[in-house]
């Protein structure tokens, strides 16, 4: 279990993360995630690559490499059950042979070819980022990662989690925290491939990181060589996704086999307020629909960051619809109150004066009220 390797060190800083596994709610909510971050379950990209795909993904047009990707996801989906119940593991994964073309060679040749008409966002800029062309994440088709290193601000199960912080994002918020990385020096990081960014991961996770955190700006305009690093990395751990979720339905089926654990922002619940403080248009219904496929494959932290001003909006609204549309016996859910003004909004207050203050500690014990009446699980999870 290499995430015990390096406990000693960061155990002081964050105690909780040891026992916060200690809680046999989170335990059961956070199965899956605990199974392969301990090794005793093989991670889902793991069974993805010794899934047969029986041909040539390159040599296939894309109607019928969608058609064979949808038909391989079923039988992923089918191992993946029974990896749950103790009926797929370490045993039964080794006696699969090694396919010449697995079920991921599907999914990077996908990937790759919606690189050509990007629409791996629901920006759907459909230009092509190969040939050099800068889309609305002012990326073109190489990844570049700014650092990586093992995060202990995360969430408690999550810690220390491998964290790596790709350049670029396809959101304009106003109070972005990292705007160095995701809107202003986009490209300032170390440009990487495939085994570059699977060297990084195993590095990461043989030094005892609990997770493999993908992360930002945003990892969305980066999943050609996300899903392509898994084919070179040799090492059992989960993979995470820490997004804005602002993925189109072609790229979260690309996605949704491979990750474990997800980590979405839910930040606004309408599109009003999604607009003006991050420029998305139909937020609130692509943000929706992305989360309901997601809890369907693997387990969840959702975060909502509490702004001030914006309970009823905002705040309420999306607790409201996560206790609706989601199990709430399954769901963890991170209400944040560490807002504070940066980027534009710590430049040009007086443009977003709503929020151009820290949220109160009236807001955030509002924002906490709320979701006990609504009967979510929001603590202790950072």
């Amino acid at each position: 279990m290499y995430w015990y390797d390096t406990r000693g060190v960061w155990m002081r800083y964050r105690p909780d993360a040891i026992y916060v596994w200690q809680d046999p709610d989170v335990r059961r909510r956070l199965s899956w995630y605990y199974a392969v971050m301990t090794d005793e379950k093989p991670a889902k990209f793991m069974i993805v690559r010794r899934i047969d795909a029986g041909e040539d993904p390159s040599k296939l047009d894309t109607d019928t490499l969608w058609e064979l990707h949808d038909k391989l996801s079923r039988e992923a989906r089918r191992l993946w059950r029974l990896a749950q119940s103790d009926k797929f593991g370490w045993r039964e994964l080794k006696e699969m042979p090694e396919p010449r073309h697995s079920f991921l060679d599907v999914k990077v040749e996908l990937a790759y070819r919606m690189l050509r008409s990007c629409i791996f966002c629901e920006r759907r800029c459909r230009i092509d980022r190969t040939k050099g062309k800068i889309g609305v994440c002012r990326l073109d088709d190489k990844v570049y990662v700014h650092s990586w290193f093992h995060h202990l601000g995360e969430e408690a199960p999550l810690v220390p989690s491998g964290t790596i912080f790709y350049g670029g994002c396809n959101f304009r918020c106003v109070y972005c925290q990292n705007w160095d990385i995701s809107q202003e020096n986009v490209r300032g990081g170390v440009v990487v491939d495939a085994a570059k960014l699977a060297k990084i991961q195993k590095e990461l996770r043989i030094t005892g990181a609990r997770n493999i955190n993908h992360v930002g700006g945003e990892p969305t305009p980066n999943i050609h060589v996300i899903l392509e690093s898994l084919k070179y990395l040799d090492v059992n751990v989960p993979q995470l996704w820490n997004s804005n979720m602002y993925l189109t339905v072609e790229a979260m089926k690309l996605i949704l086999d491979v990750i474990d654990i997800w980590l979405p922002d839910f930040k606004y619940g309408n599109d009003r307020c999604a607009l003006r403080l991050s420029a998305a248009p139909r937020y609130f219904e692509v943000v929706t629909r992305n989360l309901r496929m997601a809890a369907e494959y693997g387990d969840m932290i959702i975060r909502h960051l509490v702004l001030p001003n914006h309970l009823e909006c905002c705040t309420k609204p999306v607790l409201k619809w996560i206790a609706d549309n989601l199990p709430r016996d399954k769901i963890l859910v991170n209400i944040m109150d560490q807002y504070r003004p940066e980027y534009l909004v710590a430049r040009y207050p007086h443009r977003w004066p709503d929020i151009a203050r820290r949220p109160t500690r009236e807001e955030i014990e509002e924002a906490y009220e709320y979701a006990r009446k609504l009967g979510l699980r929001f603590e202790p999870v950072s």
